[in-house]
């Protein structure tokens, strides 16, 4: 069965087009534009990673990501950010118990490629041990 990947990010077109990179490559694809509507989505598309922007409206990736781990603890997050607030966010998050592994923007598609089948490749030798 092919991964499932949910992009979340208030940026339309960066969106789209990282789930047409990834869709590219035969991972299940789909997008949100915000974090209400991320957290929606990952509850009936069940993804194997979320990949997502941090600072977004109606609820940002890191409160996003840690409503999606208590929900679904098996889906692999990875945040994407170009803004200095960042650091604030997963800093309150970490002090919560929820250490999240966040990439700067803009990201090359091929680093962006690496990174999902690192983090999906480690679920699946975890599975298989």
């Amino acid at each position: 069965m092919q991964p499932r990947i949910l992009v979340v990010d208030d940026e339309k077109n960066l969106a789209d087009t990282l789930a047409a990179i990834l869709q590219s490559k035969n991972y299940q694809a789909r997008v949100a534009y915000d974090g209400l509507q991320g957290f929606e989505t990952a509850l009936s598309f069940h993804p194997s990673l979320v990949l997502s922007d941090v600072v977004m409206p109606r609820r940002n990736g890191v409160d996003m990501a840690i409503m999606i781990m208590e929900t679904l603890p098996e889906t692999k997050i990875l945040l994407i950010s170009g803004q200095a607030a960042t650091v604030g966010l997963l800093e309150d998050a970490r002090l919560k118990g929820y250490d999240f592994e966040c990439i700067a923007k803009p990201i090359h598609p091929v680093e962006l490629l690496e990174k999902v089948e690192s983090l999906l490749s480690a679920d699946a030798t975890q599975q298989a041990v």
